[in-house]
């Protein structure tokens, strides 16, 4: 799923990451956006909307929606798009708003 080949832009390959999704092991690359290595692994449904449960996937790409909101390390309504891949990473799917207090 990764773009390799590309007629502009030049991709440079970075360290290879471990990190677990929701209990599974993965990797991605160092420093990436935790949503593009979830991308990459075949994971195109980020959240699902709290009101009407619908699901969301990779949309802005920028921080301005909610989108890709989880919780990463403990810690919710984390922006995946753009969090860079840390080794050792646990990343997991949110329900609804989050809870605010969890990861204190």
């Amino acid at each position: 799923m990764r773009i390799k080949n590309h007629p502009i832009i030049s991709f440079v390959e970075k360290k290879e990451v471990n990190f677990r999704f929701d209990g599974k092991n993965l990797r991605g690359q160092a420093g990436e956006p935790i949503a593009a290595a979830l991308h990459n692994a075949g994971i195109k449904v980020l959240r699902h909307s709290p009101r009407h449960n619908r699901p969301r996937g990779f949309f802005c790409a920028i921080g301005n929606c909610s989108s890709c909101l989880m919780v990463v390390d403990g810690k919710p309504n984390v922006k995946i798009c753009v969090t860079p891949l840390q080794e050792g990473m646990r990343v997991e799917y949110q329900e609804g708003k989050g809870d605010i207090d969890a990861g204190n």
